[in-house]
């Protein structure tokens, strides 16, 4: 037997440390908090995703009633961009978060599992690491990857 340590490192930086394109797609993502509809959690998460033309998709969760057909804001991004852009890859994205108290959350909030795996095939297809954003109030964390959130990732399909 032996013991196995999965370590992800991430750069915590301040909002104002961010490079302009950086900012750009956080300014995105929490602007798509918006267009969030969550009447039952009132957790509201925005995404945003640059594609390899320069252009910027958005995503918000949409819940409902019959929980779980609802959505997260990561996979209403990517999908949304697979479907209106096949061609372009996934360069960079980023995630934002209202809590319950109608607040940018302090720290910021991760994608569920379903969300990793989701964005790991997409980061696949791209050929290249994705970085990932994941933008709080207080801290900003900057992921070298999406592999680098789930480190023990379903990749044989």
């Amino acid at each position: 037997m032996r013991d196995l340590e999965i370590i992800t490192s991430a750069k915590v930086m301040a909002y104002e440390e961010l490079d302009a394109p950086v900012r750009e797609l956080v300014d995105a993502a929490r602007a798509a908090t918006a267009g969030s509809y969550a009447p039952y959690s009132h957790f509201k998460v925005g995404a945003a995703i640059r594609l390899s033309n320069g252009s910027i998709v958005t995503g918000a969760n949409q819940e409902n009633v019959a929980y779980p057909s609802g959505t997260c804001a990561e996979r209403s991004a990517c999908y949304w961009a697979g479907a209106n852009a096949p061609e372009e890859t996934f360069e960079m994205i980023a995630v934002a978060a209202v809590g319950t108290d109608g607040l940018p959350c302090a720290t910021p909030a991760a994608p569920c599992g379903a969300c990793r795996q989701a964005l790991l095939e997409y980061e696949m297809r791209a050929g290249h690491d994705v970085p990932v954003i994941l933008a709080g109030a207080l801290e900003i964390y900057c992921l070298p990857s999406v592999k680098s959130l789930l480190p023990f990732a379903f990749t044989e399909f």
